[in-house]
């Protein structure tokens, strides 16, 4: 799927150079021009990565920065055209995980964007993203970027297992093994009534990702491209 990364600057030249390296690197750029056209924005859009210039009307960069650290799991690069060691101290204290001083070379830009993703896909393994559905299989927690989904222990786990390899299917007897156990006795028709009841839970989120039946075999996830 392609990154979506998000680029907060209210100077229109920058947003429109970065967009150009960005496409040229795969990258879907999404413009905000201030800290509150930005958190509408992340409510409507999933953004892998935010670049978040610090001096902005209205909602400046580093109460944006630390609104984007209370409600999600992605990346932060600070810009900012200042050099001084505090500055670059309150980002950090805020959230970033990055800082980039203006003027810069926007390659640089890209090549910090590359790291950052490959960082995260390091550290990340028990963070499983489906678009607005957010896995976080350490906390036990399903969220869609707003609040909180509580799921009962199983129905998390089936849907964790069928997450983590999207578009993979798997039987029903693998799915028994992997979330119920090698030594269940029961029927497994209980696979049948746990994905019936995850359909219903997650039916508004269609557009996000979907669980698919294979008849006569099992099921698989299928994420959507946004």
């Amino acid at each position: 799927m392609m990154k979506q990364l998000l680029l907060v600057d209210d100077d229109a030249n920058i947003r429109t150079l970065l967009r150009y390296f960005m496409s040229k690197e795969g990258y879907q750029l999404h413009e905000a021009k201030d800290g509150l056209d930005a958190v509408k924005l992340m409510t409507e859009t999933p953004i892998d990565l935010a670049v978040i210039d610090v001096m902005m009307p209205r909602m400046d960069g580093l109460d944006l920065c630390e609104h984007i650290r209370q409600n999600y799991d992605i990346p932060i690069i600070m810009l900012t055209a200042k050099d001084q060691l505090l500055d670059k101290e309150q980002g950090y204290l805020r959230g970033t995980d990055d800082y980039v001083t203006k003027p810069f070379e926007p390659e640089e830009l890209v090549f910090r964007v590359k790291a950052l993703f490959r960082r995260y896909n390091r550290t990340s393994n028990d963070i499983i993203r489906m678009n607005r559905i957010v896995i976080d299989r350490r906390n036990i927690e399903v969220s869609d970027g707003q609040s909180i989904l509580f799921l009962p222990m199983k129905e998390f786990e089936l849907l964790s297992q069928l997450a983590q390899y999207p578009g993979r299917l798997f039987s029903r007897d693998e799915l028994i093994h992997l979330v119920w156990g090698a030594d269940y006795e029961g029927d497994e028709r209980t696979v049948d009534v746990h994905i019936k009841r995850l359909r219903q839970r997650f039916a508004e989120y269609a557009d996000d990702f979907t669980i698919q039946t294979v008849r006569g075999i099992g099921y698989k996830v299928e994420v959507k491209e946004r």
